[in-house]
């Protein structure tokens, strides 16, 4: 079949206008599959505005007729849905000649059987339309039934498509599934109720890798009825094997289980069933995944996008709320924050529209939705959404639950974050206390709010009393969790900072240099810590005067935070003001300069004009600027 025969027919299946058929072929012409949506509106002198509404609207038609296509945000459509049109026309509609088709039943066959009827075998290549899919079933049904004759088995298909024919006319969908349909049905009967109930499960997956893993099945009973099932598919090619655990369900094959399933009276049972599993593969996402938990994990994520966007009424809010947030996790621990806001929003919004709910689950929602947007910079989006979940939750809960003192804790992060240390002060004041209630004095959290505490008082210049708190969390966190821990070396690391900021160099030091062997020990050389660690000793020897010590730690400290973080993060940019200021004490204005302009130009990118890392930056670039009459 033409390429643009088969989009003429993609059209009408979608239900487009005359107008907008002719469109959508001239859009997607064989030409236009490798070209970007700026190079195809450019090309096509069309208006962007109107072009992206135009690929909205498509692309949500088609979504309706294949879920697979349905994703959460609206980046990198027109890529989606072309990869998706040519994966299934080279997978449905690729035809084969005639003698290549009788070449591959050939290698399918028995050479003998074909031999002793081949004019039969060539008009049932020319039934299933030289379909190498349909002629690859019909080759594995031939297996399973060896004294089966040819002419018998063109007698069943032709049966088939009598049967056949008037769902085709009455369903669109079904118009070029002629010669596959008819042989998936033969390989269907050959399926054990088990088989065929298993197939309908997996045709409920989305359009992507499938892993399968029976051996976490604790019923060995079931294991091994799965086993067979998977075993049973496999000899009929209605699943294919990729590698070890993986497999595939070719598109038609799986539309045509679904319609099996839809059919069946276990259709809600089966959608219940998948949507379970699904949670609770979901469930095991951490809130912050490690690279391992992202590989672990990628594989299953299109299944569990596709539950939470086409069967989430076979899950309870409570559950799909779960759902929700445990995909944002997976996306924001790979900084793909556009795919993890999408998913916060609408587990807001789920919240928000189910008054029956209980109202803890707002509160959560909203909160996880403001740490999306702290963690990104964007302070004045979070804001308002920290304080409506305090204010839900002192509604709720009273003014004595520790879930208020993790909102409390919150807001006043996001005020310390943007230089509000007065309005964080009084927050922190009230968590810790709040937490020294409901939890004694010996605890982690406790720990956690004391060094919260402490830096605030710090950064309005009560050194005494972010000393004393500073001490308190130190001795606290000893008799928590021993000496060795990382806990103890970042408190060590803070306490050592407050020393050299003040001007006590000699109790500073000792400190610092057991944070940085702490956290080297503890964490590894390649750890974020270890790079404020080597930063702070950097600056404890330029404050000493002693530069040629000081170099080296910033270096290091500016390689390993870019190998971290990337080249454009705003620790990069205090690593990179640091040796531009190193740089300038010993008259090295030339280097200097452009790590100054590299700080600023970051800051400014990643945290805003106004914030106070950015003022502090620019403040000093400015003096160097005045120092060199630059």
């Amino acid at each position: 079949m033409q390429w643009a025969n088969f989009l003429a027919k993609e059209a009408a299946i979608t239900g487009l206008s005359l107008d907008q058929t002719a469109a959508f072929v001239n859009y997607f012409k064989t030409e236009n599959l490798s070209k970007t949506e700026a190079q195809l509106v450019s090309e096509l002198n069309v208006d962007i505005p109107a072009f992206k509404k135009w690929m909205d609207d498509l692309y949500d038609k088609f979504a309706q007729n294949y879920p697979e296509l349905a994703i959460s945000n609206s980046r990198g459509k027109l890529e989606k849905l072309q990869a998706y049109l040519r994966a299934k026309y080279n997978s449905e509609l690729d035809v084969l000649k005639p003698l290549a088709a009788i070449k591959l039943l050939k290698s399918l066959v028995v050479r003998e059987r074909l031999q002793q009827e081949p004019w039969v075998a060539r008009r049932i290549c020319k039934f299933l339309g030289y379909s190498p899919l349909a002629l690859e079933l019909v080759g594995r049904y031939l297996n399973k039934i060896p004294d089966l004759s040819l002419e018998i088995l063109l007698k069943r298909l032709e049966k088939k498509r009598e049967e056949h024919e008037p769902v085709a006319n009455a369903n669109s969908v079904m118009h070029y599934e002629y010669g596959v349909a008819e042989a998936f049905e033969l390989s269907w009967e050959q399926l054990d109720e088990n088989a065929q109930s298993f197939g309908c499960l997996l045709s409920l997956c989305a359009l992507a890798d499938i892993p399968l893993s029976v051996e976490t099945i604790e019923d060995e009973k079931k294991q091994q009825l799965n086993n067979k099932a998977i075993a049973d598919l496999l000899e009929l090619h209605l699943l294919q094997q990729k590698s070890k655990g993986i497999y595939l369900l070719n598109p038609l094959i799986r539309q045509l289980l679904r319609i099996k399933l839809d059919n069946s009276h276990q259709v809600d049972e089966a959608k219940t069933k998948f949507a379970a599993m699904m949670l609770e593969v979901a469930k095991l996402i951490p809130q912050q995944p490690n690279p391992e938990d992202i590989v672990n994990f990628t594989p299953h994520i299109p299944h569990i996008t596709e539950v939470a966007t086409h069967l989430s009424q076979h899950l309870s809010d409570e559950n799909l709320i779960a759902l929700f947030t445990k995909l944002a996790w997976f996306y924001q621990g790979q900084e793909l924050y556009q795919q993890a806001e999408s998913w916060l929003q609408r587990c807001v919004k789920l919240t928000q529209n189910h008054l029956d709910l209980e109202h803890s689950y707002i509160a959560a929602s909203l909160n996880n939705l403001a740490g999306l947007y702290e963690s990104t910079g964007r302070y004045s989006e979070a804001e308002p959404l920290y304080r409506q979940a305090l204010e839900l939750r002192k509604r709720l809960l009273g003014d004595n639950h520790l879930d208020v003192a993790t909102s409390l804790n919150n807001l006043a992060l996001l005020y310390e974050s943007t230089g509000r240390y007065s309005e964080a002060r009084p927050l922190f004041e009230q968590a810790l206390k709040l937490r020294k209630r409901l939890l004694g004095e010996e605890h982690p959290d406790v720990a956690t709010n004391l060094s919260y505490l402490a830096v605030v008082n710090e950064s309005i210049g009560r050194y005494r009393k972010a000393e004393s708190l500073y001490q308190q969390a130190l001795e606290l966190w000893k008799r928590l969790v021993g000496e060795e821990h990382p806990h103890v070396a970042t408190s060590l690391n803070n306490l050592g900072a407050l020393y050299c900021y003040t001007g006590r160099y000699s109790e500073a030091e000792p400190l610092l240099k057991q944070a940085l062997k702490l956290r080297k020990q503890l964490l590894g050389e390649e750890h974020a810590d270890v790079a404020t660690s080597l930063n702070n000793l950097g600056q404890l020897y330029e404050s000493t005067g002693r530069y040629s010590e000081a170099e080296p730690f910033y270096k290091q400290a500016l390689e390993l935070t870019k190998r971290l973080l990337g080249d454009n993060h705003p620790d990069v940019a205090i690593s990179l003001n640091n040796l531009a200021a190193l740089y300038r004490h010993t008259r090295r204005y030339r280097k200097a300069k452009p790590l100054f302009e590299q700080a600023l130009k970051i800051c400014e990118r990643t945290l805003g004009v106004s914030h106070p890392t950015t003022m502090t930056v620019r403040a000093n670039y400015a003096n160097f600027l005045r120092e060199t009459h630059h």
